[in-house]
């Protein structure tokens, strides 16, 4: 429930609006962050119904910049996720709330998603059916449909030890687009981790961590999946995470369990979370086995800088590659558009954002843009090949683990 004490924490001082990429597309007040904050006060106080938010609500990427640029300290993360919850029960009918669960399952279960690419592919399918975006409310379908891998990295063991004397049992989280379309990163991260002195396990009961649940409304299914997680990962120290918006999810379990019976069992696994930066920058590596040449921008995935807070792990790692040169570029930090599924659901709002981040890309001239998240990096992706850019887009782990020839 939203928390009157925590919409009272804005002062309406306006240094959010700089950081919040729908302002900076529309200039409304409105698709503000402390817009939307009044918003919500209206409508906890009945002056308003929650139809009369929810366009402003929906129209939220979540990518939480407001949040880091907030002098008062307003947990606008916790706001937004329980006023999406307030919609969906309260200003949308049973079959909009089933057509979004649809989907929202299509991305959270690999073997339906792997079959859906699969049936896309054969009938020739480029985007998602125009009439798939009008069903869940989107006036257009601007995301392409990613391609299924064409040589899949499929892991032969459930544990993969340390090189040298084991520091501590990894868990590694292998998610649900992740392990569909990004076998490679999970790849390259057992590799680096068990470089770094980890003992890797994949637990085979694993599941979603809830993130795409919570983040559009249904922190009950969120917790059901987290249930699987506490019991997938109860035998090691730490469980690692390569995908930004998963890690900054489970995370904050111990939000998402708050008043439970299981409140105290949500905290200690988020104490254990770790996002696969975190681990290896505490971690000393050799010297690269390889010393490629490459020109690299690196793109701030929201739930990781904002979200967890980790901004210079990845770039610190990347400055270990004595040939790579990396460039900053302009609005690292602003979201990219594809904010979940918010893409497919808001299709002008993610084009512009992802237009201004293509722009920004272009100038560092780099030939390689680092990001951490998947849905980022399908998006990134696809605006760099509408652009003509001839620029890859790779997680950091696997430029890392080319480096230092660390592919398992």
């Amino acid at each position: 429930m939203l928390d009157k004490r925590d919409l009272q924490k804005c002062i309406h001082c306006g240094l959010c609006l700089q950081a919040c990429p729908t302002y900076l597309t529309t200039g409304q007040e409105a698709e503000s962050p402390r817009g939307r904050i009044y918003l919500m006060r209206q409508a906890v106080e009945g002056r308003i119904r929650w139809a009369q938010a929810r366009p402003h609500l929906d129209a939220c990427m979540g990518c939480l910049g407001c949040q880091t640029a907030c002098p008062s300290g307003v947990p606008y993360a916790k706001l937004i996720e329980a006023a999406r919850a307030e919609v969906e029960t309260q200003a949308r009918t049973p079959l909009q709330r089933w057509v979004r669960q649809q989907a929202i399952s299509n991305f959270t279960q690999p073997a339906r998603l792997r079959l859906l690419l699969q049936l896309a592919g054969a009938l020739g399918l480029r985007r998602a059916p125009r009439w798939v975006a009008r069903l869940l409310g989107a006036s257009d379908s601007v995301m392409r449909l990613p391609r299924l891998p064409e040589r899949a990295w499929r892991p032969k063991q459930t544990v993969y030890p340390a090189r040298g004397v084991p520091k501590a049992r990894v868990g590694l989280l292998l998610g649900c687009a992740m392990q569909v379309l990004f076998d490679r990163v999970h790849a390259a991260t057992v590799g680096m981790l068990t470089l770094a002195g980890y003992e890797v396990h994949l637990p085979r009961a694993q599941g979603c961590c809830g993130a795409l649940w919570v983040h559009n409304g249904y922190p009950a299914r969120a917790c059901r999946n987290a249930r699987r997680l506490f019991m997938a990962f109860r035998e090691v120290d730490y469980i690692a995470v390569n995908a930004a918006g998963c890690g900054s999810t489970m995370k904050e379990y111990g939000l998402l369990f708050h008043g439970t019976p299981e409140q105290a069992e949500a905290e200690r696994f988020a104490q254990r979370v770790r996002d696969v930066h975190e681990l290896l920058a505490d971690a000393p590596l050799p010297e690269p086995a390889r010393r490629d040449s490459l020109c690299v921008t690196y793109h701030d995935a929201c739930h990781l800088v904002h979200g967890q807070g980790i901004r210079e792990q990845p770039r610190a790692l990347l400055k270990r590659l004595p040939n790579l040169k990396l460039i900053e570029m302009e609005g690292a930090e602003l979201c990219c558009g594809s904010a979940g599924i918010y893409n497919l659901l808001q299709p002008h709002l993610a084009r512009d954002a992802l237009q201004r981040k293509i722009a920004h890309i272009k100038a560092t001239g780099a030939t390689v843009v680092a990001s951490a998240n998947p849905g980022c990096t399908l998006w990134i992706r696809q605006g760099l090949e509408e652009a003509g850019l001839p620029v890859e887009v790779l997680h950091p782990v696997e430029i890392l683990a080319k480096a230092y020839d660390a592919m398992p």
